[in-house]
């Protein structure tokens, strides 16, 4: 389980990129951000999976086509869509403390898995995190006040949020459950398969947009475009997709989705970096405690498990 808690912190952290690529891409809208990243990581995963390509797509099932179709419409395309016209509209940390309710939206839907703990044995990490969230909301709007933001425009961009955290939720549920019930594709090859199937996807809905609103305009810089979409893909698409496949398998759905939270700190971690400031005293509060309610949260997963091996060596010594 531990390998796993760490799989899924290193995966948070290649994560956290895809909230700034929009500030770094602010020209661009979301619909060519979301089709560019994941056209990239449809080629970088096919040239990685090229070699043993052909078997892997004879074990495939029609019921795995539909889950990998599902898979990159909820958990990639629509997703960061809704996620890329949040942050531009509402900013970084405004998507970010939304999508920071993964924890408690993934905790509730995965609630009867095998494995997971009882939501009141929970109840004093889930608190300290909905404690953090609730700081970092405070925060948020009341800065936005100050700068006179426009109200329309972040509302709207909270609700997109708001539409990738449902499918988001949906997804990490759904993958979990997936990857428990079919031991026979490892963690590297449904990852590889996913991205596949979502760049292929992305070159579907890609062309459709081209035939619908023409060329795209040649003045931006789709050189600096191009390189930015294709290194978010390796390390948050390729990169922490596989690790999260891997987390997805070690560990119940209750403890992974405490583990999401690490995704929205590095998002918080990196937008701090990019405006080169440092946090506010209540991101500051926020932050410590969303990582002390998830570390609550690993603790009370693993205490049974160490009380299990105590008294295995208890009773040989």
């Amino acid at each position: 389980m531990w390998y796993g808690i760490l799989c899924g912190l290193t995966a948070g952290a290649f994560w956290g990129m895809i909230f700034v690529m929009p500030r770094w891409l602010a020209e661009f809208s979301p619909v060519e951000l979301a089709l560019g990243r994941y056209l990239a990581y449809g080629l970088i995963t096919l040239m990685l999976l090229l070699p043993r390509l052909r078997p892997l797509l004879r074990r495939l099932t029609r019921n795995d086509c539909l889950v990998l179709l599902r898979h990159a419409l909820a958990g990639n395309i629509v997703y960061y869509l809704l996620l890329s016209t949040g942050v531009q509209l509402a900013g970084v940390a405004a998507a970010s403390l939304i999508i920071g309710l993964l924890p408690l939206s993934v905790t509730l839907l995965g609630r009867r898995d095998h494995g997971a703990l009882p939501l009141r044995r929970l109840a004093w990490p889930l608190t300290l995190v909905v404690a953090g969230i609730v700081c970092i909301n405070v925060d948020v709007f009341t800065h936005a006040a100050a700068r006179h933001a426009a109200w329309p425009l972040v509302a709207a961009g909270m609700l997109c949020a708001s539409g990738a955290l449902l499918c988001w939720t949906w997804y990490a549920v759904d993958n979990a459950r997936f990857l428990k019930r079919n031991p026979h594709f490892s963690g590297a090859e449904w990852s590889g398969l996913y991205g596949i199937s979502t760049g292929l996807v992305a070159l579907v809905l890609g062309a459709a947009v081209l035939a619908i609103g023409g060329a795209a305009d040649a003045s931006r810089d789709w050189l600096r475009f191009w390189m930015i979409v294709s290194v978010v893909a390796l390390g948050a698409s390729v990169i922490g997709n596989q690790l999260w496949n891997i987390a997805s398998r070690r560990v119940p759905v209750t403890l992974s989705g405490q583990l999401l939270l690490f995704e929205t700190l590095f998002g918080l971690l990196y937008g701090f970096i990019y405006q080169r400031q440092m946090p506010r005293p209540l991101e500051w509060m926020a932050i410590m405690l969303l990582i002390t309610g998830v570390a609550g949260s690993v603790w009370l997963h693993a205490r049974p498990k160490l009380r299990g091996q105590l008294w295995h060596s208890d009773t040989h010594a």
